[in-house]
């Protein structure tokens, strides 16, 4: 629940000022797919970054933890990203 929070408050940070709104999609598309997708495809998604493999190693261990969210809680969770989007888009 914990890292709920600390990623609904990145995407504030990011996104709800007239500087960073093109950062809205990006940054949500990334949280979804964060928090939808499995490790197998994530793992292929962060190769595109060429992170140092610790780095990888830590946020593959960081989705364990989130994947263990219930469904339900990950669709709130996007529907409070949702309406970040939408103060964004302002």
């Amino acid at each position: 629940m914990r890292l709920s929070v600390c990623l609904l408050l990145v995407a504030l940070a990011l996104c709800c000022s007239l500087a960073n709104a093109v950062v809205c999609p990006a940054l949500f598309s990334e949280i979804s797919g964060f928090s939808f997708i499995n490790e197998p495809v994530f793992k292929l998604k962060l190769a595109k970054y060429d992170a140092p493999p610790k780095a990888v190693a830590a946020i593959l261990e960081v989705k364990k933890c989130t994947d263990q969210i219930s469904l339900e809680k990950h669709l709130l969770i996007e529907k409070v990203q949702e309406k970040i989007a939408e103060k964004c888009d302002r």
